[in-house]
């Protein structure tokens, strides 16, 4: 057995670099709609939607969604791959992957969903790409068709971990969950049965994380990544008043160093955390109204999506065309917005920011807060 040349591997430089939300982007992961079914109605997927939605989700449950459905999104995808090229960006693509093929672990068994969010599975902290412990049981093994990708980092010098495979038994979910009114504590539908976390409930600021408990995310899960990050980071908890919390990009989205835009809905400035004392607070405005009902129905995410746009740098930001209240606000607030469409892809779940992983951005480990 030959052995390995004595600093061989601290000789590659890992593609992978991405310390916060806003350095100059220069490649990235891309979501893709191939194979896309509709997912399971276990407790923990139907949570976060109306019980009549709830209804006709298990009734659909497994199969593909429909092919209208998935033509409009495509398109719009398809565009927005372009405009991300045009601006320089190298995109990368999951493999494609029949979600509606049948696994289980030796507790459950289930269907898949889709890959059209690599933001939910995969966290970058600088050139560490780390898969999260995921909740829902249909996207137990999402991170599977990101492989060629990872792999191909991995071997150009990146680092590649997997937090801890939960069992997502019983035990983690609470029995009977119902919705919170406004006027009651808040809770969630996952106990603190073992670490769980989307890696969207996640924005990073250099050395400096903020993070929503959710109904993906637990405190456990929190921990997790705080102790595996060490001393060098600071996670920050940021309270929501939202009832079905899943995921901080529709919440609190970090623009630029010292500007970060909140929802009104769900957040309440003066208990924020006071490491941000000195950065500007932007208000999101109200999402400007969807008038297409096929959309309203079908959308797996709530009306704030407006605000899940993606930085491309300090001032470039690529935003929903549909909604132009925030293309003018973000004008105001001194950025460049780039209108795109990408309103057809709410069904699979997300939009700009949720169908993007930053790979590399050009930019250093800083500290941006107080």
């Amino acid at each position: 057995m030959r052995a390995q040349p004595v600093g061989a591997a601290e000789s590659l430089v890992s593609p992978v670099n991405s310390h916060n939300e806003w350095d100059p982007l220069e490649e990235i992961v891309v979501g893709r709609l191939d194979g896309a079914t509709i997912p399971s109605d276990h407790p923990v997927v139907a949570c976060n939607i109306p019980p009549w939605a709830a209804r006709l989700q298990g009734l659909a449950a497994g199969f593909k969604y429909p092919r209208m459905l998935i033509e409009r999104a495509q398109h719009e995808l398809d565009q927005f791959i372009s405009l991300l090229e045009s601006l320089g960006v190298t995109v990368r693509r999951p493999d494609a992957v029949d979600h509606k093929q049948r696994f289980g672990t030796p507790d459950w068994s289930s269907r898949g969903f889709c890959n059209t969010c690599p933001r939910d599975s995969m966290l970058v902290i600088g050139d560490e790409i780390i898969e999260t412990p995921m909740a829902w049981p249909c996207r137990y093994f999402e991170t599977h068709s990101y492989r060629t990708v990872l792999k191909d980092y991995f071997r150009r010098g990146a680092r590649w971990t997997a937090a801890p495979k939960p069992q997502l038994t019983d035990e983690l979910f609470e029995a009977d969950f119902r919705i919170p009114r406004a006027e009651e504590p808040m809770r969630y539908i996952l106990t603190e049965f073992e670490p769980v976390f989307d890696a969207a409930d996640f924005v990073r600021a250099g050395r400096d994380l903020f993070v929503t408990r959710s109904n993906v995310t637990n405190r456990m899960g929190i921990d997790w990544l705080r102790r595996h990050l060490g001393s060098g980071y600071r996670i920050h908890e940021i309270e929501s008043r939202c009832r079905t919390p899943m995921h901080i990009d529709t919440t609190f989205v970090l623009l630029a160093p010292g500007k970060v835009m909140v929802n009104p809905e769900y957040i309440d400035v003066d208990r924020l955390p006071d490491v941000l004392s000195s950065w500007d607070i932007l208000v999101a405005p109200t999402p400007d109204p969807i008038g297409e009902r096929l959309l309203k129905v079908t959308s797996m995410c709530g009306k704030w999506l407006n605000m899940n746009v993606l930085m491309i740098n300090e001032k470039q930001v690529i935003a929903e065309r549909h909604h132009t209240d925030m293309l003018r606000a973000l004008e105001k607030w001194g950025f460049e917005p780039i209108p795109c469409d990408l309103l057809h892809y709410a069904p699979f779940g997300g939009s700009f920011h949720c169908a993007t992983l930053d790979i590399r951005r050009r930019g250093t480990l800083e500290s941006y807060v107080d």
